[in-house]
Order: structure tokens, then C-alpha cells, then sequence
């Protein structure tokens, strides 16, 4: 296993706004290498209970390393965060008291480790898959799904304007023989698409929208905001850093819909909504500094977005 090797991005401003308190229970969901797992690790140190998940075996490996020093304070689970509920009710704990991160990033490690298959730069495999077990991988989508189906994940998932023509090329290509690379894709997407309209690597859209399905990222996010929330102890507080503006509206429109007082339709005569359940914290997203871009590009893209049980 290479080194892993990952910088969380706005840490201090995520452990800051998640207001860790000695004593309380708080959820890390994306795990990573630990960094923001260690931060609030120091600061609910020695009474507060940290429990963090992530289904990547070598991001398990490396955090376990990197918190070893914090080991009676953090719990290391290699699950998913879509199952924080039922690992919650298994745990026998009914509140999230202190509050909940989820960093919706993939990391350096992963996007950079050649046979993951997340980079079109490095040859590998068709892969994507956060999770090893997952069996569906991007070789499964690009050589089997629809023509249809491919069109509508890369409009939708990666809003490629030329979703068309790039999985037209793909259905011609693999009648043929199989697509089985990254660089193999990441070229026959380039011959699909006009030159003219390179402004990033034409392949860019396509591999992010490809790891969006391959993950089901999207739908794990809502699902998981949903169950969650209501697992919030009042005043227990809710980050979220996303990384895509499909990531950032979904998580802006749930904070939303928890904190308005009323979501019935205009026609219905009596309300029937349950008592609010958020306030929001940051009416606009956090960004990253400019420091924090120069040290780090990826976190140019981070948002991030905070609310409060109520």
C-alpha cells in the first residue's frame, strides 16, 4: 500500500463550527486518513466519545495509524456513512449529542493511487469504487449500461454538454472490445469532443460523473442528511463540505426544507408540518481561503455548510 497521503481541507473551520465539546458524542462520516477525526479528538479529550466511519480498507489502515495516540476517545468503523443509524441503534445510542462531519471529498490518495482508477492521467483498471466490495465498478457502467442511461449520467451526475456524442462513441467502441482502461477512456472521450471546447481536460466531467454513479453518491448523501438530522440532540450541530454543485444544492436545499417553519403546498388550508428541525448556521457557504488553495488546490472547490438542531 503507497503512503497516504491527504490534506482535509477547512480544518480548523469545520472543527471550529462543529463546536466540539468535552463530554458529548460526535460523528465523524467520512473518515479519511483521520485529520479531522483528530482534531476533534484533541479538543473532547478525555471524556467526549468520537465515532468515525469510512468504507475504504487503506484510509481505515491510515487512520488508525494516525490516531492511535487518540484510541480510548475514537471508535474506527469501516462502514459506510449511509449506515450511521443502524450502527447507532446497534451501539444502543439514541442522540448524536455533540454533532456530525461529513467531508464529501474524495481523497489525494484515492484519486491519485493508479489502480483505483479515479484518474484519467494514470493507466488502471475501470474501477471508481470508494468501497472494494461495491459490485458495480465504472468498467460495469461504460461497457454495459444503455446508451441512454450513459447519456443521462454524464449530463446529470458530471453536466457535460456533450453527453451525446461521448456515449455514442462509447456504445460504437465497445461493440467491438470491451473498454477496460482509464486512459483508454479518457482518449476516446478526447476524440468525441470538439477541440475547441478544451478549457480542462475533456475527460474531467465524464470521471466525475462516472464516480458519482459508481457510488451512488448523490442518493447516499439525501438519504443519509435525512436519517441523521433527526438523530441531532439539541443544539448537536450538522458540517457538510461538498465538493460538486449538484453536492452543495442538495445539501442546500435539505438545510432549507428542515429550517422553514411551514413546506406545505399553497393549496392546503390547514398545516401539517412536523416543529422545524434545523437553524442554519451559514446562510452562505464557507470557502477556503486563499492560503489554504495555495497550499492545497483541491479545497478551491470545498463548500461548506452548517446547521444547528433546534
Amino acid at each position: 500500500m503507497a503512503e497516504f497521503i491527504h490534506e482535509p481541507v477547512l480544518l480548523e473551520e469545520a472543527v471550529e463550527w462543529l463546536n466540539c465539546r468535552n463530554g458529548l458524542l460526535y460523528i465523524d462520516g467520512t473518515l479519511g486518513g483521520g485529520g479531522h477525526s483528530k482534531e476533534i479528538a484533541k479538543r473532547i479529550y478525555p471524556d467526549g466519545r468520537l465515532i468515525s466511519f469510512d468504507v475504504d480498507p487503506d484510509a481505515i489502515v491510515a487512520a488508525e495509524k494516525n490516531l492511535a495516540q487518540w484510541k480510548d476517545t475514537v471508535t474506527i468503523l469501516r462502514s459506510s456513512y449511509v449506515n450511521i443509524p443502524e450502527i447507532l441503534k446497534s451501539l444502543n445510542i439514541k442522540k448524536i449529542t455533540g454533532g456530525i462531519l461529513l467531508d464529501l471529498g474524495a481523497s489525494y490518495y484515492q484519486l491519485t493511487t493508479g489502480e483505483r482508477g479515479f484518474s484519467f492521467s494514470k493507466e488502471a483498471p475501470l474501477d471508481m469504487r470508494f468501497n472494494p466490495d461495491n459490485p458495480v465498478s465504472a468498467y460495469d457502467i461504460v461497457n454495459s449500461f444503455s446508451e441512454q442511461e450513459l447519456v443521462r449520467i454524464f449530463s446529470n451526475y458530471g453536466e457535460e454538454r456533450f453527453s451525446k456524442r461521448i456515449a455514442r462513441k462509447i456504445v460504437e467502441k465497445r461493440h467491438k472490445q470491451p473498454i477496460k482502461t482509464t486512459v483508454e477512456l479518457a482518449n476516446l472521450i478526447k476524440s468525441a469532443v470538439p477541440v475547441s471546447s478544451y478549457k480542462i481536460h475533456p475527460a474531467t466531467r465524464v470521471f466525475q460523473a462516472l464516480r458519482i454513479a459508481v457510488n451512488n453518491e448523490l442518493d447516499n448523501i439525501e438519504k443519509s442528511l435525512k436519517e441523521v438530522i433527526p438523530l441531532l440532540e439539541k443544539n448537536a450541530r450538522i458540517v457538510v463540505i461538498s465538493f460538486h454543485s449538484l453536492e452543495d444544492r442538495l445539501v442546500k436545499n435539505l438545510f432549507k426544507y428542515y429550517s422553514s417553519n411551514c413546506v406545505c403546498l399553497p393549496e392546503q388550508l390547514i398545516c401539517t408540518c412536523e416543529p422545524k428541525k434545523l437553524k442554519i448556521l451559514t446562510k452562505k457557504p464557507i470557502t477556503a481561503s486563499q492560503e489554504e488553495i495555495k497550499r492545497n488546490p483541491p479545497s478551491r472547490s470545498a463548500k461548506m455548510r452548517v446547521a444547528e438542531r433546534v
